[in-house]
């Protein structure tokens, strides 16, 4: 193992704490959950900032990290809305924005031309408000009530900006595709 190595350690750790994050949720251990959550999102933090900083990125990291952190949150999402703490229609919602979107990309990928995405800012903002609700949703089961319009309010802020950037990535990579036309083997 090289130092190199560090980011992709800490995504493949982080995508192995999902299972115990789960469990938590299941037992309805929403605190340590919540403890676990944050240190998954910290370990995120941590593994961008030394492949950024080191220039320690790697193709495997940018496969790794990215299922890390949906693989967190959809799980997260699927328990939640399973035990009704987040509505059904927004754990729908969530999930099926996410597989339109790697639908899409693989078939652009191998019907059009290789995938090369960055996130858009607006998914970064989905990403967020879907990170804050799960947290508000884990604080308010296990450890201090919240105000039931702030978490109201807050699941519509992610339905919003789920429904916004799953359009926007529909639109601009149809809009790419439609423009490249199909790669005929």
């Amino acid at each position: 193992m090289k130092l190199s190595d560090i980011p992709n350690v800490i995504s493949v750790i982080r995508l192995i704490a999902v299972i115990p994050v789960v469990y938590l949720l299941i037992d309805h251990a929403y605190a340590w959950a919540l403890v676990l959550f944050a240190a998954a999102g910290a370990s995120d933090g941590l593994d961008g900032f030394l492949a950024k900083h080191y220039g320690w990125q790697s193709q495997l990291g940018g496969i790794l990290d990215p299922l890390a952190d949906k693989t967190l949150l959809v799980c997260c999402f699927l328990v939640l809305g399973a035990q009704g703490l987040i509505p059904l229609w927004l754990v729908l919602a969530v999930v099926f924005r996410d597989l339109v979107i790697i639908a899409g990309a693989i078939l652009y990928n191998y019907r059009i031309a290789e995938v090369d995405a960055a996130p858009m800012p607006i998914s970064k903002i989905n990403t967020a408000i879907q990170i804050l609700l799960i947290v508000a949703v884990l604080m308010d089961a296990g450890v201090y009530a919240l105000d039931a319009g702030w978490l109201a309010a807050l699941v519509w802020l992610c339905f919003i900006t789920v429904c916004i950037s799953g359009a926007q990535y529909v639109w601009i990579w149809g809009r790419k595709a439609h423009r490249r036309g199909w790669r005929h083997e």
